[in-house]
């Protein structure tokens, strides 16, 4: 029976609907998030929020390691974790959470999700990854999407401080996109949950200093939401989902990965009107039917299934 039913595991977890499944579960906690993150910048600054939400992800995922008995410090890419760590973590929340106290959250979202445009063609040039005509027409659905939500106001009178915070948003897609390829080249193959233990720690370091040397004397208010913001951006929207997030990777080639994330703005639109009181357009919700559009026509079709217990086969360059 033991046997049945590890099989039965097996095959699940190695079929599309599971990888369907987990594109939802992370979309959907990474939306939500965008409203705790918007919530938080009230009672901290924007730097030492993060640098809390990252330490409380990356203990949360130590500890795992250490139950799981996969905690060690020995044969270990620090150096490239290290990078890792900087650039997707630090570099990347440093700039969003900054760009946020100018720009609403559903917004933030949407312009930080120009990421799989950038990603795509990265991907193409250092993974070998092909764009074929599928990935393109849904990339382009995807993006037509997004840019409706995004409304023309984008380019209509907007003040200094705006432009400001939209470009260290669409900055922090880029850098994204950036570490993306990185891990895919250094760290292909790699147990998943300790790479994002580790590159979050790093993160969370790097944040840290940065949130002392800039936000020394600025105020923290502990409460029950800001604690809540906290805990939750920390545990399901970092530590949980960055390891899910790091699994597509391994699963699925990086075009389709990134294209399927166009989900998170449109999740992230939705969640700030329900609960922040941001604006919600016909326009919005046109563009959001088109994200999904372009997702089920580019990724969803594409799943390819490949051995879920233990390391991937690496990448060939």
């Amino acid at each position: 029976m033991g046997n049945k039913w590890f099989s039965a595991l097996a095959s699940f977890t190695a079929s599309r609907i599971f990888v369907v499944m987990l594109i939802l579960i992370l979309t959907i906690i990474w939306g939500y998030a965008w409203v705790w993150m918007k919530i938080g910048l009230d009672y901290m600054g924007p730097l030492t929020f993060s640098a809390l939400r990252f330490s409380v992800g990356a203990l949360t995922l130590l500890l795992l390691l250490w139950g799981l008995r996969r905690l060690t410090f020995q044969n270990l890419y620090w150096k490239p974790l290290l990078i890792l760590g900087l650039l997707q973590t630090t570099l990347v929340y440093a700039l969003i959470m900054y760009g946020m106290r100018f720009v609403e959250a559903g917004k933030s979202s949407i312009i930080l999700y120009t990421m799989p445009i950038w990603s795509s063609l990265l991907a193409s040039y250092f993974l070998n990854e092909k764009l074929g005509l599928r990935k393109v027409v849904g990339l382009s659905l995807g993006m037509t999407g997004l840019f409706l939500i995004l409304g023309v106001d984008l380019w209509k009178q907007q003040t200094p401080s705006v432009i400001w915070g939209e470009s260290l948003i669409l900055l922090a897609s880029l850098c994204w996109a950036v570490a993306n390829i990185y891990y895919q080249l250094k760290f292909s193959g790699q147990d998943r949950i300790q790479v994002n233990a580790y590159q979050m720690m790093f993160g969370a370091a790097g944040m840290t200093v940065l949130a002392v040397l800039a936000e020394w004397n600025q105020p923290v208010v502990l409460s029950a939401t800001s604690i809540f913001a906290v805990l939750f951006t920390g545990v399901p929207a970092s530590a949980l989902c960055f390891t899910i997030w790091f699994y597509l990777l391994t699963r699925i080639d990086t075009a389709t990965a990134t294209i399927s994330t166009l989900l998170v703005p449109f999740f992230g639109v939705m969640f700030s009107w329900l609960f922040l009181g941001e604006p919600l357009t016909l326009v919005m919700v046109c563009g959001g039917c088109l994200i999904v559009l372009g997702i089920s026509i580019s990724a969803l079709s594409t799943t390819q299934a490949q051995d879920t217990f233990g390391p991937s086969a690496e990448r060939k360059l």
